[in-house]
């Protein structure tokens, strides 16, 4: 039997997440950027704002912003057989490798978000942060994890079936081992990524450097994706499932 889901607290985490990402705001753009009704908005609001998750702005008008008790859960350790913790040194390494922006992106239900980034010395590159949403669609963290997911997660995270274009490129993501998005996702920038597999062989998240694709052209993508499969390989915990590459 299927357990009934909260509607108030969906909800009240979507208005979270959304204060996070906008901060400050108030309620009216908030309510728009969910398409809520505006009163449901305010109570979610009061009820974060009276358990101390969220604050109003000091200057007027009135808009919302986190309080530092995100900090309370935000540094708590990351499941993932401590991935973050494994994963330090080697995104350390690779940076300095490449000379480019090294960041991992964890799996999180139907998106990925950063969880660690080492950025790159130059003073032209790509500037992710921790907690940042890496779109599913186009992205190359996307195209590194996707083809290794049963066919329904695919569907589920895409938000729906897989087309023939997304097939192909699983397709060629298995055969290279690597996820590939230029300028697909921000005019410019190439990001070449590698999925990280857990205990049972599921990928769990992905290993990306990212660049300005005038740095990071054709022409560098063998020696960059060599190094970054290399790392990805060694922060995973098995190899992959053949059932989930069956199925991709």
């Amino acid at each position: 039997m299927g357990v009934k889901r909260s509607q108030s607290a969906s909800r009240m985490l979507a208005v979270l997440e959304e204060i996070a990402a906008r901060q400050p705001i108030g309620v009216s753009a908030l309510a728009k950027a969910l398409e809520e009704d505006k009163s449901a908005v305010q109570r979610a609001v009061m009820t974060l704002a009276d358990a101390g998750w969220v604050r109003t702005t000091p200057e007027p008008p009135v808009r919302w912003e986190l309080t530092p008790r995100i900090f309370t859960v935000a540094h708590l350790p990351y499941s993932g057989a401590n991935l973050l913790e494994r994963a330090r040194r080697p995104l350390e390494a690779l940076r300095r490798e490449t000379d480019e922006t090294v960041f991992l992106a964890a799996l999180d239900v139907r998106r990925f978000v950063v969880i660690a980034v080492e950025e790159s010395e130059h003073m032209l590159r790509m500037a992710l942060r921790v907690g940042q949403v890496i779109p599913v669609r186009e992205s190359a963290t996307g195209r590194s994890v996707l083809p290794f997911l049963a066919s329904d997660q695919q569907a589920a995270m895409l938000g729906e079936e897989p087309s023939a274009a997304d097939l192909a490129e699983f397709a060629r993501t298995r055969r290279q081992g690597y996820g590939l998005s230029a300028g697909d996702v921000s005019l410019g920038s190439t990001n070449l990524a590698a999925p990280i597999f857990d205990g049972v062989g599921m990928p769990m998240a992905a290993i990306a450097i990212s660049g300005p694709s005038e740095r990071i052209g054709p022409e560098r993508y063998p020696g960059v994706s060599a190094a970054l499969i290399r790392t990805a390989r060694t922060l995973s915990l098995a190899q992959p499932r053949r059932r989930a590459l069956a199925e991709a």
